[in-house]
């Protein structure tokens, strides 16, 4: 019996080769100054507004678990503490420390150029249009803007 006949590459093979090998490549350059890719966008989401930390799971697409021992470790390094929400005393919010705020900025400077370097791979002028159109085939907006990059966890 003969195999299919295959019309494409293996687009999905492709793409999740391709995850996989730049997340390792963060997650290495990352660990260097102490961060996950999981704490870098944790970081940034609480950074940017008061947030609870259901808002920062939802965000960083975390379970409730990951969520918590996510925090855990920020607070044990002193970048972040668990404060009671201003509008609601049932929520906590994540507070980022000035020690954490330097490790998010020192971070997204690792982000930043872990990504430049995987996209120098491409010629100059194919950059954006390969970003925008990976947007595309994950369903993001035309141009969502740079956002961190994220963990991605089994569904």
């Amino acid at each position: 019996m003969a195999a299919p006949t295959r019309t494409e590459r293996d687009l999905t093979g492709l793409l999740n080769l391709a995850g996989h090998t730049l997340s390792n490549r963060l997650s290495a350059a990352l660990a260097e100054v102490g961060l996950s890719a999981r704490m870098q966008c944790v970081l940034v989401h609480a950074l940017e507004e008061e947030r609870t930390q259901i808002q920062l799971a939802a965000l960083a697409d975390l379970d409730k678990t990951t969520m918590v021992s996510t925090v855990d470790e920020l607070e044990r390094n002193g970048l972040a503490e668990r404060r009671p929400s201003a509008t609601d005393r049932r929520a906590r919010i994540v507070a980022v420390t000035d020690k954490g705020r330097q490790a998010a900025e020192q971070g997204q400077r690792i982000v930043d150029e872990v990504h430049a370097s995987a996209l120098s791979a491409l010629p100059d002028g194919a950059r954006g249009d390969f970003v925008r159109a990976l947007g595309v085939l994950a369903g993001t907006p035309k141009d969502p803007g740079p956002k961190p990059v994220r963990r991605a966890r089994g569904r």
